[in-house]
């Protein structure tokens, strides 16, 4: 099938053994109701002009197993290599307490899954990683000086400024090693907007992605609402090059057309691209990738190479 025919929001793609993987938010609708679970699709080719544009599935990535901590908001898939293994970050909505959370599952079986529940929570019970009591979503992962760490949003429902946070995790990735520290809060950005309708103050922090320049710089991609209500990507960039920073925002957003939560990857040439979703209106969500330079220690946009 086309990538133009696939529904998805918060699309992720890992390129692997000469195939490319895209994971997702995948329930039809993942705002209510009880969760499905996450899907993958997968390239036919791994070569030539098909190979972003043709995929087959959707293959079942994780199905909660019974008694799993949460039923409701399966949201974000990322899948992320380390020490051998696949991991997957991803958002649920815990059946006790109601609050959302990062948890991690993990594959015995390779980048398609199954993907299993490995994430335990502060009291060592399976369960969010992310802080208990906090609203929190959209993990991602990121290893600093041989640490890994989890970066995450704290919701602006709870403190009206959305955060970014960063965590480092323990070396199994089952467990979070120390308390979050906070890197910015989405008001710091020029380029993002209060929501409309809600309290004074209130922004949106959404989907980070760490990317490591040619040239050693380390970026952020992170979205939040722009002028107008778009659903934007901005970028963040560490004063010192490490992941506590400080980050500094950009003036403008790196895509303001009403698509988000991005990350990076790298075609078979090496080539990098940008996956987003848009529009952001359920059911009418698409992949899509824009083609991506690097200079001076920053990423811009290819409009003109755009593969929907």
């Amino acid at each position: 099938m086309r990538i133009s025919d696939i529904q998805i929001r918060d699309p992720f793609v890992v390129r692997e053994d000469g195939r490319y993987y895209l994971f997702g938010s995948t329930d039809k609708n993942i705002w209510e109701g009880k969760g499905i679970g996450f899907d993958v699709y997968a390239s036919v080719t791994g070569t030539g002009p098909e190979a972003l544009t043709d995929f087959e599935g959707p293959f079942p990535a994780f199905r909660p197993p019974e008694g799993f901590w949460s039923e409701t908001n399966f949201w974000a898939p990322e899948v992320h290599r380390y020490c051998g293994s696949c991991y997957m970050f991803a958002t649920f909505k815990t059946r006790e307490g109601g609050r959302r959370g990062t948890g991690i599952l993990k594959s015995e079986s390779g980048i398609k899954g199954p993907y299993a529940p490995w994430g335990l929570d502060a009291g060592g019970a399976p369960g969010p990683v992310t802080p208990a009591g906090w609203e929190c979503l959209d993990g991602t992962f990121f290893v600093e000086e041989e640490t890994p760490y989890m970066v995450f949003c704290r919701e602006w429902q709870q403190v009206g400024d959305g955060q970014i946070c960063a965590m480092p995790l323990t070396r199994d990735l089952r467990q979070a090693s120390a308390a979050p520290r906070l890197l910015f809060r989405a008001s710091e950005a020029p380029w993002a907007y209060e929501l409309q309708g809600r309290a004074p103050g209130s922004y949106v922090t959404d989907g980070p992605f760490m990317h490591r320049t040619g040239d050693g710089a380390l970026l952020m991609l992170w979205s939040s609402f722009g002028k107008g209500g778009n659903y934007c990507i901005g970028t963040a960039r560490s004063q010192n090059g490490t992941l506590t920073g400080p980050w500094t925002q950009s003036g403008n957003p790196l895509y303001d057309s009403d698509g988000g939560h991005g990350m990076i990857f790298r075609d078979e040439k090496g080539t990098l691209y940008l996956a987003i979703h848009r529009p952001n209106k359920t059911p009418l969500e698409r992949p899509i990738f824009v083609e991506l330079t690097e200079k001076n220690g920053m990423i811009m946009l290819q409009e003109g190479n755009i593969v929907s």
